[in-house]
């Protein structure tokens, strides 16, 4: 958020990419139901109208690391104020403000706890003049639609294991942030997007065919209601969501299909979302047939003397230790008694291979070196 107090009103400018989610409406005032889909910005600046209508406001639905805000940009504004959720975003707001010489209030939190710190060049540290300790949790947005290092793949492989097998969190969803503000108003994307949904939010049926492959035929019928729109809300005014475990019980934890919905669905249900990649790296749907045919064009690595859990595994064979430890941990989750769940446990072997094998699958799609099944036990738990 930019502050201009040097008119005789204040003038405030906010940036934000990121779109509303329904895990956001319990942290603060400027959201509500009817929100969810939507940019931010946008909405904070409604939102704050209704309360003091005549401030100047503007909300710019964008990336603060665009090339577009620049020194110049910066020195328009006499106070910049931080309320970022991730370390690079940070970093970069901070050396401009030092470049255009103004005042930063940076500002975050970490679970329960909270900070707020004046920058002033000169006059006191920087963000960056002390080191920061690693990151042990990530943004939502980050694990679910933008991941860029090996451990948010292995963090969404773990809450994964958690929505099928374990005590599943609301907080861990895995599946894509379904709603984009650039798609309201795009009837035909928004019609193709619905229909994917079937594999991926809401699905109400059987829509995937017997390889694997999503049917969009069967989809658009059963989500769009023959228009493009999304399912309809019930009585409170919610869409209800069929869960992940919900959905993998339906198809009787079949391996093929559920890594066509989370390595091909929801992976082509995130290209619809334009912006996310205008400066990213698109990632790359993949498919179990094309795969598992270059099993036998691979040549052999060799692998002597290396110990088992120091190979990094090839894709093919992600798949087959997926196949494995999908069907080991569903049999023991299935033959517990109703209400109960699988306790993770990283010196599990098919609980490991299970996240091995999903982080290094994401990490392909998303262009992200992958790790071994030590360095993921290791380094990461």
């Amino acid at each position: 958020m930019f502050h201009d107090v040097k008119l005789n009103y204040f003038f405030f400018l906010q940036i934000d990419l990121d779109t509303i989610d329904v895990s956001n409406l319990n942290r603060q005032f400027l959201f509500h139901k009817q929100h969810v889909g939507r940019s931010k910005s946008q909405v904070a600046r409604e939102s704050a109208l209704q309360f003091c209508p005549q401030a100047n406001i503007v909300a710019h639905h964008d990336s603060i690391m665009s090339p577009d805000y620049g020194v110049t940009f910066y020195q328009k504004f006499s106070v910049v104020m931080n309320a970022l959720d991730n370390r690079a975003a940070r970093n970069h707001v901070n050396r401009m403000c030092l470049a255009a010489d103004i005042t930063l209030i940076e500002s975050g939190s970490a679970g329960y706890l909270g900070q707020v710190t004046v920058i002033r060049k000169g006059s006191t540290e920087c963000y960056e003049c002390q080191p920061k300790a690693a990151a042990k949790t990530f943004p939502g947005c980050t694990i679910r639609n933008t991941p860029s290092e090996p451990i948010h793949c292995i963090v969404w492989a773990k809450h994964l294991f958690n929505q099928l097998f374990g005590e599943g969190d609301p907080d861990e969803d895995v599946s894509p942030d379904s709603a984009d503000p650039e798609l309201r108003d795009q009837t035909q994307v928004r019609a193709r997007a619905a229909a994917r949904l079937i594999a991926i939010m809401c699905p109400l049926g059987d829509s995937t065919s017997q390889n694997g492959s999503s049917s969009q035929s069967t989809a658009k019928d059963s989500t769009t209601n023959g228009n493009g729109s999304l399912p309809a809300a019930n009585a409170a005014g919610n869409v209800e969501r069929t869960s992940t475990r919900t959905w993998a019980q339906s198809h009787n934890y079949d391996p093929q299909k559920l890594f066509s919905k989370l390595f091909h669905d929801d992976i082509v249900y995130l290209l619809s979302m334009d912006k996310l990649w205008s400066k990213r790296r698109k990632p790359t749907p993949l498919t179990w047939e094309t795969i598992m045919a270059q099993q036998n064009e691979e040549s052999e690595d060799s692998s002597d003397g290396v110990i088992k859990d120091q190979v990094l595994w090839t894709l093919p064979q992600c798949l087959q230790v997926l196949s494995t430890a999908t069907a080991e941990c569903s049999k023991r989750f299935q033959a517990l008694p109703s209400g109960d769940h699988l306790v993770w446990d990283k010196d599990d072997q098919s609980s490991m291979d299970f996240v091995t094998a999903c982080a290094n699958i994401r990490a392909h799609v998303f262009g992200i070196p992958q790790k071994t099944r030590f360095d993921v036990k290791c380094q990461y738990f």
